[in-house]
C-alpha cells in the first residue's frame, strides 16, 4: 500500500479517524480532512506517532459550504497528481432545522451535496489514477423516499427522516456513478459501516493493492 494515496473526509474522530489510522498502518499515504485545523494537526501527529508513517497530509474545509469544497478540491488537484482511494465519510445528523450558507438544509448539504460536489471535483484525478476506488459511507437507514419539492428545505423538519433521505441520496449517487465509470477503472461502492467497517475497509484496500 506504500504507493497508494488515500483521502478520507471527516477523519478527525470516529470512523474516519480509525480508517485513517488503519490505512496509515498499512503504509498508505493518507490525506486527512477536517473543519478545525488544530484538531486535524493533533490527529495527524497521533497517527504518525502510533504508526510511524510520515506520509500524512491534511486539508481544511467546512463541507456545508460549496465554496470551501471547491477551494479544497482545487488545492488537492494542485498538490497531487494521483488519488487511489476517496472515502467520503464525513456526515452529520441534525436534530433541529439548520440552513447552510448556500440555502440548503444542513443534513442534505453535508451528507449528500458535499459528497456529490467533492467527488465530481476530484473525478479527473481519480480516473487518471485508475484502478481507483470511491467509497461512500451511507447507512442501512437509507430506506426512505424522495420528494424533490420538499428536499432542499423540508417544510416539516424531522431529523431522522432527513438523515434517511440523505443516505438514500448517497446510495443513488453511488449506483449512478458506478455505472458511468464502469469502463474507466474506477470502482464506486457505498456501505453501511456498522460493526464490520474495519473488515470492509481492509477487503477494499487489499483488493486494490493486488491489482
Amino acid at each position: 500500500m506504500k504507493d497508494k494515496t488515500m483521502l478520507i473526509t471527516g477523519s478527525t474522530d470516529g470512523i474516519g479517524k480509525q480508517a485513517a489510522f488503519e490505512l496509515a498502518e498499512l503504509g498508505a499515504r493518507v490525506i486527512l480532512h477536517g473543519r478545525n485545523k488544530s484538531k486535524v494537526k493533533l490527529v495527524l501527529q497521533e497517527i504518525e506517532q502510533k504508526t510511524g508513517n510520515d506520509q500524512l497530509d491534511f486539508f481544511i474545509a467546512d463541507l456545508s459550504s460549496l465554496q470551501q469544497i471547491r477551494t479544497m478540491g482545487a488545492e488537492i488537484r494542485r498538490k497531487y497528481n494521483r488519488l487511489d482511494v476517496l472515502i467520503n465519510n464525513a456526515g452529520v445528523a441534525m436534530n433541529k432545522l439548520e440552513i447552510s450558507d448556500d440555502g440548503y438544509e444542513m443534513t442534505f448539504a453535508v451528507n449528500h451535496l458535499a459528497v456529490f460536489a467533492f467527488t465530481l471535483l476530484l473525478l479527473d484525478l481519480m480516473t487518471q489514477s485508475a484502478p481507483s476506488r470511491i467509497i461512500i459511507v451511507s447507512s442501512m437507514a437509507h430506506s426512505s423516499s424522495l420528494n424533490f419539492e420538499n428536499l432542499v428545505v423540508p417544510r416539516n423538519f424531522d431529523g431522522w427522516e432527513v438523515y434517511r433521505k440523505s443516505k438514500l441520496c448517497n446510495v443513488l449517487f453511488a449506483y449512478e456513478l458506478a455505472e458511468k465509470l464502469q469502463n474507466q477503472g474506477v470502482t464506486v461502492n457505498c456501505l453501511h459501516p456498522g460493526v464490520k467497517f474495519k473488515d470492509c475497509l481492509e477487503k477494499t484496500v487489499i483488493n486494490l493493492a493486488q491489482r
